[in-house]
């Protein structure tokens, strides 16, 4: 898979969980991808304050990418 496939795959994945952060009040940006492994991503909105959101980002927000882009070792929120 190269570059532009998992870029595509990722936001996939980002279209999958938007609706659930939208419909608190936030929503999620993919702000980069690294090494092919690692992807960067901005919570916005409600889901920058609220307080399960590393929970929220390590459960739904990694494992949903995973299962699109399934090279991807980490997810991480850049503040």
């Amino acid at each position: 898979m190269n570059l532009e496939e998992l870029r595509l795959n990722v936001e996939k994945a980002l279209d999958e969980i938007r609706p659930f952060l939208q419909s608190d009040g936030g929503d999620i940006s993919l702000l980069s991808i690294e090494d092919g492994k690692l992807v960067k991503v901005q919570l916005e909105g409600t889901c920058t304050s609220c307080s399960v959101n590393q929970m929220t980002l390590k459960s739904g927000v990694e494992m949903t990418i995973k299962k699109y882009a399934p090279q991807i070792e980490r997810v991480i929120n850049v503040e």
